[in-house]
């Protein structure tokens, strides 16, 4: 992937590259975590271009698993589940060279590997653009240079060679052994390099679902250019009819009411939550408490308010298990929280169902604990971890001891050294009240 993904070629600087800058800066300023590896099983080598794959790839699972995503749990028995796109480069162009030979594709001028979307009359259908309204690479991000060899400037790359990239491929090597692709080759020849950012999601789908799925999903902006590409490239390559029954886009994530930026500092990954004491299982709650077709605004208040209704939910459940009564199954409460997930997936809905059914239910029976548990399997967040993340827990010792020195400091009346203290605490996070029993410190969580 490139820096500029909203532009079908991929424009920008490349991700890998900046990933490696980052990477050997961290290792240079000891910021790497202890011990961690690389591809091989070896130490992490930040030029290694596996490695930098590797390592951000191991993140993301660590934190997906966290947050209860059944996918990547149960890709640790099988890999299949997440394919990873540096894995099945030969079956990208394997797919390359069926949408040459079919016509859909042409190498021009520069060498660059393109599919021609005049090709295919449908181009656009999903986002309801049209190919004279599609202008690939407006604002500057593709060069006209690029542009000129086009037979359309919407036609997108598939194949780039590059013998600079970071990462590249030769496509005789890879598809040795492919008869029918390297007879394609001998016609339209590609050079090494690396393929588009496009390719990869059809050659995986291919790969694990077959040529054609049930339902693909995807963030709003991944509509045009990119599932639009899918679609092309995928139909072509098959020859089917339709390429996903069904597409599935939710809305834009915002943070405090604000699109998320690094540049204003409203950036999170999910370890920088878990870091900040926000549990893994009020963060899944908070990102899931919207419906799909609303602007998710992601706020401290939603974080404190998930945790909150986590602990309630959580009581209740253990209320219900240590009751004498075993009860019947709420059937009526249980239809309404069916009724509304099957309303084009209405959550908040379906939580107001819980919310309310729990605020009505002073006794809770073993059945109602039960049933809650049935809900969680829609909702998975009552088994993960409800304690702070990241940090929290792991300093206590260095936070009791600068309490104690506060008190200290208190005690020979040394006001100016009790209010840095107290200061040093603030900014770390940490709340101090005191009680006639002594000092009660604890973690205050805020984005």
């Amino acid at each position: 992937h490139m820096t500029d993904d909203d532009d079908a070629d991929g424009g920008g600087e490349d991700k890998m590259e900046q990933a490696r800058q980052r990477l050997l800066e961290d290792k240079k300023a000891g910021k790497l975590p202890e011990g961690v590896s690389g591809a091989d099983g070896k130490t992490l080598d930040p030029s290694n271009p596996r490695d930098i794959a590797s390592y951000y790839a191991d993140a993301f699972l660590e934190d997906a698993k966290k947050l209860g995503l059944k996918v990547a749990i149960e890709a640790d028995s099988d890999p299949s589940l997440m394919p990873r796109p540096t894995r099945i480069i030969p079956q990208m162009l394997a797919m390359i060279c069926d949408l040459l030979d079919g016509g859909h594709a042409y190498i021009a001028s520069d060498g660059v590997c393109y599919f021609d979307t005049q090709s295919f009359p449908e181009y656009g259908r999903l986002s309801g653009n049209t190919l004279d309204a599609i202008r690939s690479g407006a604002g500057g991000r593709v060069s006209d240079e690029a542009q000129a060899v086009k037979k359309h400037p919407a036609d997108f790359m598939l194949w780039k060679p590059d013998r600079r990239h970071i990462m590249r491929w030769d496509p005789r090597q890879e598809l040795a052994g492919d008869a029918k692709s390297m007879a394609v080759l001998e016609q339209h020849p590609l050079g090494e390099g690396y393929p588009g950012w496009h390719i990869e999601c059809s050659a995986m789908a291919r790969e694990r679902l077959g040529e054609r799925i049930d339902i693909h999903s995807g963030g709003e902006d991944n509509i045009f250019p990119h599932h639009e590409c899918e679609i092309a490239q995928s139909r072509c390559a098959t020859g089917e009819p339709s390429f996903s029954n069904f597409w599935f886009h939710p809305r834009f994530l915002q943070v405090e009411g604000e699109k998320m930026s690094k540049s204003k500092g409203n950036f999170f990954t999910a370890r920088d939550l878990f870091a900040k004491g926000f549990s893994p299982a009020a963060v899944r709650l908070a990102l899931i408490n919207t419906h799909y077709r609303t602007n998710a605004n992601f706020t401290q208040q939603d974080l404190k308010d998930a945790q909150r209704r986590i602990e309630r939910w959580s009581a209740f459940v253990e209320s219900g298990d240590a009751g004498s009564e075993g009860g019947e199954r709420n059937a009526a409460v249980a239809e309404r929280f069916a009724m509304e997930m099957n309303g084009d997936l209405n959550i908040a809905g379906a939580l107001g169902v819980i919310n309310g059914w729990i605020r009505d239910t002073e006794a809770p029976t073993r059945a109602d604990a039960d049933l809650m548990r049935d809900f969680d399997r829609v909702l998975g967040v009552l088994e993960l971890d409800r304690g702070g993340g990241g940090s929290a827990g792991e300093d206590d010792a260095e936070i009791d001891a600068l309490v104690a020195a506060r008190t200290q400091a208190k005690t020979d009346k040394n006001w100016a050294e009790a209010d840095r203290i107290r200061d040093e605490l603030t900014a770390r996070g940490i709340e101090v009240t005191d009680t006639p029993d002594g000092p009660v410190w604890k973690r205050t969580v805020s984005l």
